[in-house]
């Protein structure tokens, strides 16, 4: 039943998380939408003038790879959980968030290196935005986990 919990968890996650960058997207007129950005990367089909496709395959492709990814880290969330590292705590699920923010900046900074025609952005922008985003989702993976395990105790601590 955990791991069902995990998965659930993480769908939350990366959904508060998506929602985040693309209201954040749409409030700044910036190049945000991690769903589109990712399935443009993954299938190559950067535009000409260095925009995000458009097509249905490459928002498919994208929404899959973040879903999946996030459902793997709640996963892990959960592993650590059980080895009694940390604890379903709003504190706790910040915290992890901004681990896995970390980590995530130092991913997508290499693999826009390593892309051979990564799409045109502000890159930093969207980095540092990375960490904030998941924030969000530690926060969201650990509440829902928590909601679902433990619905009488307290979270807020």
């Amino acid at each position: 039943m955990k791991l069902l919990y995990a998965v659930l968890a993480g769908i939350s996650g990366t959904a508060a998380m998506t929602a985040f960058l693309y209201l954040l997207s749409l409030a700044t007129h910036r190049v945000m939408k991690v769903i589109k950005i990712l399935g443009t990367m993954l299938t190559n089909r950067t535009q000409p003038d260095g925009s995000l496709s458009d097509a249905v395959s490459t928002k498919l492709i994208g929404t899959i790879a973040h879903y999946a990814v996030g459902v793997f880290l709640a996963v892990l969330y959960l592993a650590l959980w059980d080895s009694g590292v940390g604890m379903l705590t709003a504190s706790w699920g910040a915290f992890l968030g901004f681990g896995n923010g970390i980590l995530a900046m130092i991913a997508w900074y290499f693999f826009f290196m390593m892309h051979p025609r990564p799409p045109l952005l502000q890159l930093k922008t969207y980095l540092i935005t990375l960490i904030f985003a998941h924030i969000i989702f530690g926060f969201f993976v650990t509440y829902t986990f928590h909601l679902l395990q433990h619905p009488g105790y307290s979270f807020w601590q």
